[in-house]
């Protein structure tokens, strides 16, 4: 068996039996790596030199789940459920379902423009979900739709219009991937029907999207009422505190803190130091006391711990995974199976993008990979330049919305985990990859298709 289709089932297995996805990461790394033919020393060499490209966004995660705790301790969160609760009272069958279906609307809104209007990208899930966990618990909401809204805002954007992170992935990777690899064959593809040839795959997509919120999570589902950062049933920490009485200048610090942390992070493209500059503000606002500081900076970082180690151990994962040299030899042993039938071939090329993906993480970083060895592919067997874009572009995105280690379940999971009461397997990842990478496998081939 490929060594990265053996390595991808590992992590994907040992992750789906509840083992810790950073202990499955580097059995499967290991696995892979002395299956393809690599020495020990070789592999852990390989995995040692991807581990720094995860640091920072790791560290950016710590810092914004201690700002996120901060704001949450500051009395912000039971007030603003109160405010958006309160009404809901008086018909709770009818009124509850409207604020909840208004407030993943909302989630949703905020989730697509932090990929292009305001370009944060994950930046504002620890600090906006974490505070609406009490008005998630008290509408009862099933935080799988939750998770299902926020992944579909934070990809399907970049998939789709080419602005913000939609510029980068669209224009800068994907299209400048494309003719890269269509150069020796006189074939140029324009930039205008990118996002047409996108369209379908995202179509399917936002079909993933409906079901999820009004069939397979519409029911109501019962979560405990724990404070944000108390991560298991039974802690020690205090559940019945009364938040304080905020002065209106406290209100004023705690807004200026909220948008310094973004127009930190917008100029200096720095996360870490965006979370730390809103920490700072808001401990100038007296909802918490001075020697208090040091334990909800700890506890910010305790609660983002996991999701740090995630993405520092699947870069690992991927330098591991590209060291084999096996991903164009799945290429092409997937070319022998195919023949001359031209829809097993889509079918073929958007599965093996799928494991792939699924392997390394991200969209961003499989086209590079994928895209040199797809296009001779798909010129082959005649797929039109349409068409082609949608299968290495689909291709690229499966198994980003649906793997361990993307930070399109990760970034979810880090904010609806808060309080402990949100598996990143089963809660974030098996209900995305069911929504968004099934559509998006058959739409995708559709496309390829159609086009």
């Amino acid at each position: 068996m490929n060594a990265v289709i053996l390595a991808v089932l590992v992590m994907v297995v040992l992750s789906l039996a509840r083992i810790s996805v950073v202990f499955a990461l580097i059995v499967a790394a290991l696995l892979g790596g002395l299956v393809s033919g690599l020495s020990l020393d070789q592999v852990m060499e390989a995995f040692h030199a991807g581990l720094g490209k995860g640091a920072g966004i790791a560290l950016a995660y710590a810092a914004l789940g201690a700002f996120a705790v901060a704001l949450a301790r500051s009395g912000v969160t039971e007030r603003l459920a109160s405010l958006l609760i309160g009404r809901a009272n008086q018909n709770a069958a009818q009124t509850g379902r409207f604020f909840a279906i208004s407030l993943l609307g909302l989630i949703l809104l905020v989730s697509i423009s932090s990929q292009n209007i305001l370009p944060v990208h994950i930046a504002f899930i620890p600090v906006l979900i974490p505070p609406l966990l009490a008005i998630f618990n008290r509408l009862e909401l099933d935080r799988r739709a939750v998770a299902c809204v926020i992944t579909f805002g934070i990809t399907a954007p970049y998939m789709l219009l080419p602005v913000g992170f939609g510029a980068i992935f669209l224009n800068d990777i994907l299209l400048s991937n494309l003719n890269a690899a269509a150069e020796e064959f006189e074939i140029t593809f324009e930039a205008a029907t990118v996002p047409l040839a996108m369209l379908i795959p995202i179509s399917g997509m936002l079909l993933g999207l409906i079901t999820a919120v009004f069939f397979s999570y519409r029911k109501k589902r019962q979560y405990e009422a724990r404070p944000v950062g108390v991560q298991q049933a039974g802690s020690d920490a205090e559940t019945t505190t009364v938040p304080p009485r905020l002065q209106p200048w406290q209100w004023g610090i705690i807004i200026a803190a909220v948008l310094a942390t973004l127009v930190v992070q917008l100029k200096y493209d720095s996360m870490v130091l965006g979370g730390l500059i809103g920490f700072a503000i808001l401990s100038l606002s007296g909802v918490f006391r001075w020697k208090e500081q040091d334990d909800l900076f700890t506890e910010g970082m305790r609660m983002m711990a996991l999701v740090g180690f995630i993405m520092i151990t699947a870069s690992g994962f991927a330098s591991v995974m590209q060291a084999t040299g096996e991903v164009p030899a799945l290429v092409e042993s997937s070319v022998e199976l195919i023949g001359d039938n031209k829809g097993l071939a889509a079918l073929i090329m958007l599965l093996v993008g799928l494991f792939i993906t699924l392997g390394i993480g991200s969209s961003f970083s499989t086209i590079p990979i994928i895209a040199a060895l797809y296009v001779p592919l798909a010129i082959s067997f005649g797929f039109s330049p349409l068409a082609t874009i949608a299968l290495v572009g689909t291709a690229a995105a499966l198994g980003d919305a649906g793997s361990p280690a993307s930070d399109s379940t990760l970034g979810p999971t880090a904010g609806l985990n808060a309080d402990g009461q949100h598996d990143h397997i089963w809660d974030s990842v098996v209900p995305t990859f069911i929504h968004y990478n099934l559509p998006l496998l058959a739409f995708g081939w559709a496309a390829a298709m159609l086009l």
